[in-house]
């Protein structure tokens, strides 16, 4: 899926430019939240099936990922690891990467996509909201955060 300049692919998490991005991401949640920004996170969650590793390319440049993967209900599918590099930010570049996990959620045949954010990512609360998830008590290992703000939204 595309528009005029991003493309969204699905990547193999493994590979070294899927690191490079997973990387950035922590190292900038560790700033925003002082605390290990992989929350836990590694690139065989979303080597199980019905999961993905997406890349969002801006003319041939690697500037962004996204990640689905199964929660312990068959029906519901969560969104990881959404992260724009800050020079392809205001361009689009996430709603892409949220437009294909849901099309990916739709193919895998989730009910449901569940993500949690934080309070310290305005940009992303808006861009949810802005998607049409709602806010929800936060689960699993987010249920007990304080800067922890969880969404679903039915597919």
């Amino acid at each position: 899926m595309t528009n005029p300049e991003i493309t969204v692919t699905i990547e193999n998490p493994h590979d070294v430019l899927c690191i490079s991005l997973l990387e950035e991401l922590t190292a900038e949640l560790s700033t925003l939240y002082n605390e290990d920004g992989s929350f836990g996170f590694t690139p065989a969650d979303v080597t199980v099936p019905r999961s993905a590793f997406v890349v969002a390319w801006l003319d041939d440049e690697a500037v962004g990922c996204g990640a689905l993967r199964p929660l312990a209900d068959d029906t519901i599918g969560e969104i990881k690891r959404m992260y724009v590099r800050p020079a392809a930010r205001g361009r689009g570049v996430s709603r892409q990467i949220l437009i294909v996990l849901e099309a990916l959620g739709r193919k895998f045949s989730y009910r449901e996509l569940w993500l949690e954010t934080g309070i310290r990512q305005p940009e992303a609360i808006g861009l949810y909201e802005s998607a049409g998830y709602v806010q929800m008590r936060c689960y699993g290992p987010y249920a007990s955060d304080p800067v922890s703000v969880c969404y679903h939204k039915t597919l």
